[in-house]
Parts: structure tokens; sequence; C-alpha cells
């Protein structure tokens, strides 16, 4: 009898059948596809949504799912969230909103928001104090500006996962090295390529003549822009900027990790002789004393 009721529940209402394998009583069968379709969600996004997370209450479902439409979402692109990431359909719907209001904070509202959060969803789940201690630094250390700041934050919200340290390597490298200012670190959104391949693909461009390093912090203006360095793909960047070949390049980035390995030992070489001396003159120190 109750199977009877659900199908028929089902094709009144035009749904899909539900997936395999998921139990639901007719009621909330019926009436969470009709909760979700309220909201906006199609057909197939609230089958789709169903799937989620199967035993999770239909209101805690319900909860996330408005949540995240409240944000500015729109349905499919709160639903690819949750796919992404359907740890957040059990995460406190207050801690969703609180994290939100924290984000908003920072500039990411709108377009910004909706993007920052479609590229980066695990910004609902990283520690507060992780999340400040980028923030501070980008604009305490790396001097962005307010307005630079969201938009680095909407463009390259995973930069808020980063830890300190080595976010503030990477803005020093382009800052120094290449004699990059904060406006166009923005516009060519730095951030979103990994700091190894950025050195890569510079030094290369380097060595082969085609960069020049920057005297006194002053920028180059012969040298290729930071935006075709870094959002050109590696294929375009051989053939454009380098004038070199795929295997050209691998056999330099293969020589080039060897060198930072060999300066590596040599650095813990130096390190480890220089606590071998401070330990000799402590013991030194000691003898002396102990004969006085």
């Amino acid at each position: 009898m109750a199977g009877r009721l659900l199908r028929g529940c089902g094709r009144a209402a035009g749904w899909a059948p539900l997936p395999r394998g998921l139990v639901l009583s007719p009621r909330r069968g019926c009436g969470e596809a009709a909760g979700l379709r309220a909201m906006g969600f199609s057909q197939e996004q609230s089958r789709r949504l169903l799937e989620l997370q199967p035993r999770l209450g239909s209101a805690r479902r319900d909860a996330a799912a408005a949540q995240l439409l409240l944000l500015g979402l729109s349905p499919e692109a709160a639903l690819g969230l949750l796919e992404l990431s359907p740890a957040l359909l059990r995460m406190p719907t207050e801690r969703l909103r609180e994290r939100a209001e924290e984000l908003r904070r920072l500039g990411l509202d709108g377009d910004r928001l909706r993007r920052a959060v479609g590229r980066c969803p695990q910004l609902f789940s990283v520690p507060r104090r992780k999340m400040a201690a980028a923030v501070r630094l980008l604009r305490e250390r790396c001097l962005f500006t307010a307005e630079q700041l969201r938009e680095v934050l909407a463009s390259c919200p995973a930069v808020l996962l980063e830890e300190p340290r080595r976010l503030h390597h990477h803005f020093q490298y382009a800052y120094f090295r290449m004699g990059v200012q904060q406006k166009e670190m923005v516009k060519a959104r730095l951030f979103r390529m990994p700091f190894a391949e950025l050195r890569n693909r510079h030094i290369f461009l380097e060595r082969r003549g085609f960069y020049q390093t920057p005297y006194k912090g002053q920028t180059q203006t012969g040298n290729p822009k930071l935006r075709d360095i870094l959002q050109l793909s590696e294929k375009d960047f051989l053939a454009s900027l380098a004038r070199s070949t795929p295997e050209e390049y691998e056999v330099f980035k293969k020589l080039l990790a060897r060198e930072e390995e060999e300066e590596e030992e040599e650095e813990e070489e130096e390190r480890d002789a220089l606590y071998t001396e401070e330990d000799e003159d402590f013991v030194s120190e000691g003898s002396k004393t102990a004969r006085e």
C-alpha cells in the first residue's frame, strides 16, 4: 500500500523516480521533494539533492539548501556546491549563517560571494583564526588596499586556506624577484597559480633572456606581462613567451629541482656546522668555568 501511494505521488507531481536503495516514507518522499521544488529547484535538481546524504533529515537538508540560496546562489550553483561538499548538509545552519556574515564583512557579497564559494567551498569549514591570519597578512604586510583585497578573495579564495608564511613568500617573490606591483598581481590573479609553477616559468624566461630582474625594485617595461605568464596554457606559454619546446621545459624543471635540492643540502650543512661550532664553544666555556 505504501509503495503504491509513493508511486502515485511521484506520477501526480511529475517527478523523476527516487534512486534505488533510498528508503523514504511516502510523506517524506513527496513532502521533501515538494519543499525543494518550492525553493526553486527543478525536478532533476531535487532528485540529485535527495541523493546526497540520503539518511539526513529533511529539515537539515532544507535548511542548508535555503541558507545557500539566501547567499545569492542559484539553485544549480547551490546544488553544485553541495555535491562538491556534501558535508555542508550536516553543518549547523547557524554556523553556515555566521560564516556567510564573516565573508560578507570581508567584502564578499553578491557576485563576489557566489564566485568565491563556487571556487572554494572549504570557505565554510576553514578555521576562523586561519582565515583571519591570511586576511591580516594580505592587508598589513602585502599592503593590498581594501578593494584589492576584495578582488583577491573573490578571484582566488583559496588564499584563505593558505599558511601565512607560504602566502607571504608567494607575494614577496612576485614583488621583489619579478618587480610586479599589487595592482598587476590582482589583475593577473597571482595566487591562482601554484608558487612552484610561477617560479618555474619565471626562471625559465629569465635564463632564456626574456625576463630581466628588476633593478632596485623598478619594474622592467620590456618584461612579459604577469597576466600572460600566469594565464597562458603551458603550450602557449612556451610558444609565444619562452619560444621553446615542451621537452626543453621538462629538462629545465628537472635541473631546477636538482639545484634546489643541492642548495637545501648546502644550507643544512652550514646550519649543522654552525650548531657544532656553538656546541664546542659552549663546552669550552663550561670547562673553563669548572676549572675556575
